[in-house]
């Protein structure tokens, strides 16, 4: 029989959407500079018209954005995605750097390119974990500030909304277990109704199917900080969220969403999963962003200004999910 805290860490590795995402499928560092972190570029034919410095989610790399990256750099956008410390190919692959590392680490991104492209407008494309650390790095007035921020399915979920007897398991296991991986896979949740996309992360050797206790811990703490800023979040913000989102709850999101100061647009999807920029309705939203970067209304006409944000009801979530968060 399952020891209920052992329950408890399963749940939490679905927080990072870590290798639930590929298997759940049907089945058929060293201290340096961002510079040299690794990253790829989708560059347009001729001068680009914008820059957008994407940041990857929880385990997954600068690959996770090159379907996007295609489409948007065939219409004149250049997309520099880059592996975030401790993931896809950096030497310190598994370990946790630090909110403040991964922090300081898009700044630095985000200048050097304004440097490159002092006339371009610049953004910032943050998935998941990476929207966290997003919203962590421009939430006060200190330069570089991007021109925007999107944010599709932000990992917020933190304070009040998370579960205190979670919290509770993995603060105790992060300090007798540190090292101890989990899977996630026995937790039935999906990440996306792009079947053949996990089937591909779950082949992925760059993709972390494995998480460390001590990780999952320095993400629960990065959600926390990010759900506590969104009143100080300074660029303007397109967030995106699913209503199928099995990993971060929707409400959750919404809620964040409602609390932005900031010039703020909220595009809600009925059939969005997690992934909501490699789901198969993926283009509605790469239409939707591209839009929205060049100040015109998202096609899909799903776009409110945040602070209309619906409530979202727990029936529209898989039965079970949202017990543990109820208020």
């Amino acid at each position: 029989m399952a020891f209920p805290p052992a329950r408890a860490i399963l749940l939490l590795a679905a927080l990072s959407w870590l290798a639930a995402c590929a298997a759940s499928a049907p089945a058929p560092g060293p201290e340096a500079g961002a510079a040299v972190l690794p990253e790829r570029v989708w560059q347009p034919k001729g001068e680009p018209r914008a820059v957008i410095v994407a940041v990857h989610g929880m385990n997954d790399h600068k690959g996770a954005f090159a379907m996007f990256g295609e489409f948007a750099a065939a219409r004149g956008l250049r997309v520099v995605a880059y592996d975030q410390r401790g993931f896809g190919e950096n030497p310190d692959r598994g370990s946790w750097p630090g909110a403040d590392r991964l922090v300081a680490d898009l700044r630095e991104k985000v200048a050097r390119e304004r440097r490159r492209f002092p006339g371009l407008p610049l953004f910032v494309l943050g998935e998941s974990m990476g929207a966290a650390v997003a919203i962590l790095a421009f939430s006060d007035e200190a330069p570089p500030l991007p021109d925007g921020l999107v944010l599709s399915a932000p990992a917020v979920w933190g304070g009040a909304a998370f579960n205190p007897l979670y919290r509770f398991v993995l603060w105790v296991a992060a300090r007798l277990f540190p090292d101890m991986e989990l899977t996630g896979e026995s937790l039935g949740r999906r990440a996306s109704d792009n079947i053949e996309m996990l089937r591909a992360l779950a082949r992925d050797p760059l993709f972390i199917k494995r998480t460390r206790v001590r990780v999952i811990e320095g993400v629960v703490g990065l959600m926390d900080e990010a759900s506590r800023r969104a009143e100080a979040v300074r660029p303007p913000t397109l967030v995106l969220v699913g209503r199928r989102d099995e990993i971060v709850p929707p409400r959750v999101q919404l809620a964040f969403a409602a609390r932005i100061r900031a010039p703020c647009t909220l595009a809600l999807y009925p059939d969005g999963w997690h992934m909501l920029l490699r789901d198969l309705q993926r283009r509605r939203v790469w239409e939707d962003i591209l839009a929205w970067l060049d100040g015109r209304a998202p096609p899909s006409g799903l776009a409110r200004p945040c602070a209309q944000a619906p409530p979202v009801r727990t029936a529209l979530l898989r039965p079970g999910e949202a017990a543990p968060l109820s208020p």
